[in-house]
């Protein structure tokens, strides 16, 4: 993704007057003073012209409107590290790292699961800056702990929420901070000795293969996640790793419908009928009976299967209202569906529901199928 404010603004199909209406809406709602209309449109086309630096009170506005770093939208390079000055500096932040396995591990996977929530339900752009910097506390955290018993807890809460911002950032369209922020999970991961989290971690990144337009690589690797110590994976997540391969098989297209249909199979065999939604030893997965269905309909739609239907309604009826991005990808399967036996206005119905929830949880991911799939109609 390129970065800097211009492509970020188009990225969310803003005009700079849209831009402009929702930095004052967004400051109105927080009380901030800031310029008015006619100086702020001068200010965003110097500013995406290079001819005016961002100043840390408009970035500070920007980035939970876009969805943004401020790497991103300023296009400068990464502010350098702080140095650590002295060894009595850094044996303080050694004995500080060495008690967080007990005192702030707890704290970090409740902020995780809190990120993960708002996520859940209002989208990912505006967690941007907290994302950034619950991160940047783990990193920290990981880099000055010494001994195993004290890195594993931190590396694993850190793998756990590298893979969250990442999705994030796919979902917010950065394509680049998606990437590395798989990367940085899997090093956790392995510093965790977790196969759990690093299979998990390479089988979410196999989504940005595939939204790159590499979708035989993403199946690639996706498989690749499965058989990465298979003897340790729960039974959830290889559910859900074959759910996602039958997804990623049937993007391919023509000559990988059977492949897809049989990872469907396992992943209903694999799915324990135990009632619950999450894995107990992996709180990254969400994978119950009905999120398997709604993901078969899905899969059924992007094969043209007439029986998609009935699996996407029953669905929509079941829904959790509180997996508002989610809701949005149904209605986008749905539309599909409808396209495919030519009911256009069902589909364009669809359409606009997947659009209304799109924008409301600011997903640039799924603004793009909804774009793709309103050329069809």
């Amino acid at each position: 993704m390129a970065k800097g404010l211009r492509a970020l603004r188009t990225a969310r199909g803003w005009s700079q007057d849209r831009l402009i209406h929702e930095m004052r809406r967004f400051a109105e709602q927080r009380l901030l003073d800031i310029a008015s209309a006619a100086s702020l449109k001068t200010y965003v086309s110097e500013w995406e012209n290079g001819r005016r630096t961002i100043t840390d009170r408009y970035a500070g506005i920007l980035r939970p409107l876009l969805g943004a770093t401020d790497v991103e939208l300023r296009g400068d390079a990464e502010a350098p590290e702080s140095q650590v000055d002295g060894y009595s500096d850094l044996l303080s932040r050694i004995d500080a790292a060495g008690s967080l396995s007990e005192s702030m591990v707890p704290s970090f996977l409740a902020q995780t699961e809190l990120l993960r929530t708002m996520d859940r339900q209002m989208g990912a752009t505006g967690l941007v800056d907290q994302m950034n910097g619950h991160l940047a506390a783990m990193e920290e955290a990981l880099t000055f702990a010494v001994l195993p018993g004290a890195r594993k807890p931190i590396a694993t809460a850190l793998a756990g929420a590298s893979t969250l911002a990442a999705w994030q950032a796919l979902d917010a369209g950065a394509v680049d901070r998606a990437w590395r922020r798989y990367e940085l999970a899997k090093k956790a991961a392995l510093d965790a000795e977790s196969p759990l989290y690093l299979a998990h971690a390479m089988g979410e990144q196999a989504y940005v293969l595939a939204d790159a337009g590499r979708p035989h690589l993403a199946v690639e690797l996706v498989r690749d996640a499965q058989r990465t110590q298979t003897e340790r994976q729960s039974p959830r997540l290889r559910a859900w790793l074959a759910a996602a391969e039958a997804e990623l098989c049937a993007a391919v297209g023509p000559g990988m419908e059977s492949a897809a249909r049989a990872a469907l199979e396992r992943a209903t065999e694999l799915l324990p009928d135990d009632g619950e939604t999450r894995d107990a030893d992996m709180l990254s997965i969400f994978l119950n009976t009905g999120h398997l269905m709604r993901w078969r309909g899905n899969v059924l739609a992007k094969l043209g299967d007439a029986s998609a239907m009935e699996e996407l309604y029953a669905s929509l009826d079941r829904a959790d209202e509180s997996f508002v991005r989610a809701t949005s990808g149904l209605h986008c399967d749905l539309s599909q569906a409808h396209l495919a036996r030519g009911e256009l206005d069902d589909a364009r119905s669809h359409l606009q529901k997947a659009r209304l929830l799109a924008n409301r949880t600011g997903s640039v991911r799924f603004r793009r199928r909804v774009e793709l799939l309103t050329g069809r109609l």
